[in-house]
């Protein structure tokens, strides 16, 4: 058994930001990152859309609304510090119909309590900025970025390394056992005893919490965000990331357009029930995860409140026509032939026994563990502050 001060289970960036600012606090600090694949940054990190988030969208005093602020700034100072290319093209919130344009304008009193800078546009404003979009104005934000965050999350890999950490990959834990003064992690070449632990697991997070016996009233739904990318000779078919106004009644932000650190430009995501949390290709199945929540009741209930919505999204993916029609409600001169296949994510979404879905963070913790158990977006902007959070949490607990 080897005896260390600190577990991270979790190689995605809120893991490994985590065991940096862990070992940032405690020079010295014995610590080991599990990660079960055998890649760092495999799932939710290197499946998203690369966004710096300005947190625009998030409740004034929530904790996406904090993080996500303090998260953007961080971030780019992160990636000026190490080397790391990231843009500033800003985001273009799109309105469409008279409704969509009174959403804009609270977006923009709500920019003004976050002291974001922003600008509004009129029609013919924003047909001047970007000649392919349409719409009836637009809310510019212009500190919202773009990152190749697995860049990010191996950059903090090797800085937990330098300062004496060790990280682990193809290391899937398989048991975890509180004691009066350690938690036992097991996996199969090894057995962790750490005084403290933190478990960023992401689309595993709940069954982590239920094996180390948590007793825990969410489950884990995995929602598929499918994408496409734009060909090559589009690349510049906008300047800004293009989003429409997020209906407030709906938990994701719709479709939308973004460029890419890379040069390319991709369109998505839509959101569908996934039947595998980890199976990023069309159609697969993971009869243990499907099995797993369809005997939770929260599923239901989400399902009988979103009926509507579900089966848009769901036509939406299973025809290109109808996806192409979400686009075109702000680029109308994109074509079918025009999406190519892109890689697909899959979304963590915390779901209540009731239905509620968890819009914020939320931890689930005993004397010892920590277990994140909902990170929305934009937790992958907010990496930074979130391990900050996690690690001032540990470390208190493990000095008392």
């Amino acid at each position: 058994m080897e005896h260390v001060d600190y577990c991270i289970i979790g190689g995605g960036i809120v893991g490994l930001a985590t065991a940096y600012q862990l070992l940032r606090r405690e020079p010295g600090a014995s610590l080991v990152v599990l990660e079960a694949a055998e890649q760092l940054a495999v799932h939710q990190t290197g499946h998203n859309s690369g966004v710096i988030h300005s947190g625009i969208y998030y409740a004034p005093g929530s904790l996406k609304a904090r993080f996500s602020k303090a998260g953007a700034r961080q971030t780019k100072e992160f990636c000026r510090d190490h080397g790391i290319p990231y843009r500033e093209p800003g985001k273009l919130l799109v309105a469409t119909t008279p409704l969509e344009l009174e959403r804009l304008a609270q977006l923009a009193g709500r920019a003004t309590v976050h002291g974001l800078g922003f600008e509004q546009l009129d029609r013919q404003e924003l047909l001047r900025r970007e000649p392919n979009v349409t719409g009836r104005g637009a809310l510019f934000i212009p500190s919202t970025g773009i990152v190749d965050y697995p860049a990010v999350a191996r950059k903090l890999a090797q800085l937990v390394a330098t300062a004496g950490g060790t990280v682990v990959t193809g290391s899937r834990v398989t048991s975890i056992a509180e004691r009066p003064g350690h938690v036992a992690v097991g996996t199969a070449a090894e057995t962790y005893a750490c005084r403290q632990l933190v478990a960023c697991a992401g689309l595993q997070s709940d069954r982590l919490a239920a094996m180390a016996g948590v007793d825990i009233d969410v489950q884990i739904i995995p929602f598929r965000g499918e994408y496409f990318e734009l060909p090559a000779e589009k690349s510049g078919y906008v300047r800004h990331l293009i989003y429409p106004v997020p209906d407030p009644a709906l938990p994701f932000l719709g479709v939308h357009l973004t460029p890419t650190v890379q040069g390319t430009i991709t369109v998505g995501p839509n959101a569908v029930l996934g039947l595998s949390r980890e199976g990023y290709p069309k159609f697969s199945i993971n009869v243990r995860d499907v099995a797993r929540y369809v005997r939770f009741p929260g599923l239901w209930h989400v399902a009988r409140a979103n009926a509507g919505t579900a089966v848009r999204e769901v036509r939406n993916s299973l025809f290109k026509g109808s996806y192409l029609q979400e686009c075109r409600k702000y680029a109308p001169g994109l074509a079918k032939a025009d999406l190519l296949p892109f890689e697909a994510g899959i979304r963590a979404q915390a779901v209540r026994r009731d239905g509620t879905l968890i819009h914020d963070f939320l931890l689930a913790e005993t004397d010892r563990m920590i277990h994140v158990l909902n990170a929305p977006s934009p937790a992958a902007t907010a990496a930074l502050p979130i391990g900050e959070h996690l690690a001032s949490k540990a470390a208190l607990r493990r000095s008392a």
